[in-house]
């Protein structure tokens, strides 16, 4: 089964880069420099920022529908980063080092499945999900911070 992980798109907040704090704080967000290469995974090109540069830690509605499941978090994204992370038929390296939650979702937005996995074992559960045919898309968190990560969705 063909699938695509695909990041956030960075138009969503390239009002915020290069702003200063009170700005942000107006947005719900923080500027944070990224002290090692694997604690500030980048939300839109599915990488980790690298150590030294910035990162924006921003309140997100990673599932805005209007349903019991609808939530928010706090994720990061690179500053400045305007290319969308998008892995067709392949998990990304992000994703392998994290303990992860897979949440699978129908059309209704309503969670049908979920499974914790090793990011490193996720790929068979993520393919067991999308042959169901009522999932309709799968969100991907950080099992330990419950932060959202991405979108998986049929090809």
């Amino acid at each position: 089964m063909a699938y695509t992980i695909r990041g956030l798109e960075s138009r969503e907040f390239a009002h915020l880069f290069g702003q200063d704090e009170r700005y942000l704080a107006l947005h719900l967000a923080i500027r944070k420099r990224a002290d090692r290469s694997s604690g500030f995974p980048d939300r839109i090109a599915l990488r980790d920022v690298p150590e030294g540069e910035y990162a924006i830690l921003v309140n997100y509605a990673y599932q805005p529908a209007a349903t019991p499941y609808s939530g928010r978090h706090a994720i990061y994204i690179h500053e400045g980063c305007t290319t969308q992370g998008v892995y067709q038929d392949e998990v990304p390296a992000y994703l392998t080092t994290r303990l992860l939650s897979l949440r699978a979702f129908n059309t209704a937005h309503m969670i049908i499945a979920a499974e914790v996995t090793q990011g490193g074992e996720a790929e068979p559960l993520i393919l067991q999900m999308l042959r169901q045919p009522e999932t309709a898309y799968i969100h991907v968190h950080s099992a330990r911070f419950g932060c959202y990560l991405c979108v998986i969705e049929r090809s």
